[in-house]
């Protein structure tokens, strides 16, 4: 496999594919633009992941994979079509790299052609086998991937597993090429089965492939391989041996240390092997953790397309786009103005020629018109069309033979140095234009080492770098929190707010916090929902800057005793006793079920506002203080604010903040020039008033 999967890899993914006839397609998701994943629900059966890397590798996994929030177009059109559709069956288009998957859906039958050659593509099909969409439109000289157009396979190679040992030896003797190519090409095996099978029957690979005597042990050896990929298990080949150890990600780092292939059979006598019960057992062991951190890669790129702080597009990016589209234009102007420049010594050099032609036609349109004058070109070699409206003709200049070369453009009424002089005028102005473009080229790597500069003091400084957002994240719209243990917390910044937390994200197993305060936000403490440390961390994240991602998969039974009083402390931040200057101040939890909207008889409450009833447990005399860190959230760099005790815990830089009479939006704007964040992230964070800053580890240093 390698780099590419081979036509054998392909033929065993069409048979286990195939395998899972009548499985229900259940997400689509695409977390880099090279990845497509199919989640797949077979009967009886846990999900299982079909896992497409354009151009490399197709193979089911079961791994743990982030996926974007905001799924791409693509991902979201194969949801449209292929939301809850059944698996009819998976083929491989005769021996070639490409797979077909098919689909029985709401509306018809939906086919996913998968091209793993050349740079690979992911194609949805309609019933008729036109094309919906591919992941990638490309041309090629006798087909178009593109919506609307009729899928098109490529000319089916041969396919050796139809022939006999007569027909095998027939190739050979017809090639004009050395074996190994022949097998390699000819006969679709990719070089290192070719290489493989030449080394199994003891032939030499560079004799020509028309002086083998017999084809007999190559065709036994081909045979022997094509009964292994009907069969099951995988090989993965390894440049030295190790004991499988039993621990997953153990197996995952030898691996990707000592594997040098993977395939259906094994086409190496002379190499270490290690047995896997099925080709994508193997390929995930060597390629799934690399291709389960597909999202953060791509985050990755995203962050790195941006360079200073606050920008949501890449300034650097745009002014490298201008920059080659500079010297693009130049190269253009430069080569369309010599050209123009060289047809006018060209008419200058045939001045006869073109005089005649001249005359030729004026003559002809004064005596016969226009239309009889169109007639009779047609004849003429030396002229291609003629234009009424314009008066002009498309003329032929003789070239070095004296037969008709370059095409150029005639005006009739106009002698031969005034058509000379008009390609002499354009050629000017086509250089003049690319001088100008030379002006501005010079101006945009001016502007590009200032860039560069100013990257420079920002990472020497830590800032870090931000990427374009097109949504946030859903906790973003209140304040928030986490625990220690990594639960997330919650609170309203306004009625509204309150009302949405307790009726929207409030459920049976969260607890409900509030500060003692007429008007403080309502809390939510959940259960489930938090952050956990991302083990595939952004590696463009400055120093000092922790990386954590969300999940909805937190394993507790009950609230952690430790967080209870931390909730409180922010439930009681966020209120207005921050405002208010005190030092200290009460807050309580309840249970969901004790939270309710209803009042007794004759009352009524307003937005944001909700009864609490039966006990409650209650934290007195709680600290006015909190701090701020510096995060990264599933790659996204986020000032987190918490209790001093859980910002330690999580984050290298951070900074004490008490109340005080600094305004919060100058801290804001501080905080901000010297992390990098945007000031409406870090303004949000702040709590309800003036501050104090206390300690500080590593914001402003």
């Amino acid at each position: 496999m390698r780099d590419q999967m081979s036509s054998f890899d392909i033929a065993r993914m069409a048979l286990d594919i195939d395998a899972l006839k009548g499985a229900r397609c259940r997400k689509m998701y695409q977390p880099h633009y090279e990845q497509v994943v199919l989640r797949l629900n077979p009967k009886g059966k846990a999900n299982c992941d079909l896992v497409i890397v354009r151009g490399q590798r197709v193979y089911f996994s079961q791994r743990d994979r982030p996926m974007p929030t905001q799924p791409p177009q693509f991902a979201m059109l194969l949801r449209k079509h292929l939301s809850n559709a059944r698996l009819l069956g998976a083929s491989q288009i005769g021996f070639d790299r490409i797979l077909r998957l098919e689909f029985d859906t709401k509306d018809g039958r939906r086919d996913v052609i998968v091209e793993m050659f050349r740079n690979g593509n992911v194609i949805l099909l309609d019933q008729d086998g036109v094309i919906i969409q591919p992941l990638t439109h490309v041309k090629y000289e006798t087909r178009t991937i593109k919506r609307g157009e009729p899928y098109v396979a490529p000319p089916e190679p041969m396919d050796p597993r139809t022939l006999s040992e007569t027909q095998f030896h027939s190739v050979l003797k017809k090639s004009d090429r050395d074996l190994v190519h022949t097998l390699a090409g000819k006969m679709s095996l990719g070089s290192a089965y070719a290489q493989a099978l030449c080394s199994l029957s003891g032939l030499n690979p560079s004799q020509p492939a028309s002086e083998v005597d017999s084809a007999k042990r190559l065709h036994q050896g081909f045979q022997q391989w094509v009964k292994q990929i009907d069969g099951e298990g995988a090989i993965a080949l390894v440049d030295q041996s190790f004991d499988v150890p039993s621990n997953p990600l153990e197996l995952d780092a030898l691996m990707q240390a000592h594997c040098t292939e993977v395939g259906p059979v094994n086409i190496s006598s002379e190499t270490h092997t290690v047995e896997f019960e099925s080709l994508s057992h193997a390929i995930d062991a060597w390629k799934g953790s690399h291709d389960a951190s597909a999202l953060a890669r791509r985050q990755a790129e995203k962050i790195a397309e941006v360079t200073a702080p606050g920008q949501t597009d890449s300034e650097d990016a745009k002014l490298a786009r201008r920059e080659n589209q500079q010297v693009a234009a130049i190269d253009k102007l430069t080569k369309k103005g010599g050209k123009q420049q060289d047809i006018g010594k060209s008419i200058q050099e045939h001045w006869a020629h073109v005089e005649s032609l001249l005359n030729q036609v004026n003559a002809s349109v004064e005596e016969s018109g226009w239309e009889a004058t169109r007639t009779a070109i047609k004849d003429i070699d030396w002229i291609v069309s003629a234009n009424p409206s314009e008066r002009t003709i498309q003329a032929k200049l003789p070239d070095e033979q004296g037969v008709p070369g370059i095409e150029i453009t005639l005006h009739l009424d106009q002698t031969v140095h005034q058509n000379a002089q008009f390609y002499f005028a354009k050629g000017r102005k086509d250089k003049q234009r690319a001088e100008g473009a030379k002006a501005a080229l010079e101006e945009t790597q001016k502007r590009q080492k200032k860039v560069e500069k100013q990257r420079a003091k920002d990472e020497a400084a830590g800032r870090v770098t931000l990427a374009k957002r097109n949504k946030k994240f859903w906790f973003e719209g209140y304040r928030w929190t986490l625990m220690s243990s990594g639960q997330l917390l919650i609170g309203g910044r306004d009625a509204k707010g309150n009302d949405r937390i307790v009726k929207k994200h409030l459920s049976s197993t969260d607890l409900y916090f509030h500060a003692d305060l007429h008007g403080a936000p309502s809390c939510a403490l959940k259960m489930r929902e938090g952050f956990e440390i991302d083990t595939t961390p952004n590696p463009l994240l400055p120093e000092g800057v922790s990386s954590l991602r969300t999940t909805q998969a937190l394993d507790f039974e009950s609230h952690p005793d430790e967080v209870l009083a931390d909730a409180a402390q922010m439930a009681v931040c966020w209120s207005r006793a921050w405002a208010s200057g005190g030092r200290a101040a009460t807050a309580f939890h309840a249970a969901q079920g004790q939270v309710s909207k209803t009042t007794e008889s004759g009352e009524s409450l307003g937005r944001g506002a909700f009864v609490v009833r039966g006990n409650r447990h209650w934290y007195k005399d709680i600290q006015m203080e909190m701090t701020l860190g510096l995060v990264a959230i599933n790659g996204v760099p986020l000032p987190l604010v918490g209790t001093h005790a859980v910002v330690t815990q999580f984050c290298e830089r951070w900074i004490r903040m008490t109340p005080g009479t600094q305004k919060k939006e100058q801290v804001a704007t501080q905080i901000a020039k010297a992390t990098g964040l945007r000031q409406d992230d870090v303004l949000s964070a702040l709590p309800p008033g003036n501050l104090t800053l206390g300690e500080n580890r590593g914001i402003f240093d």
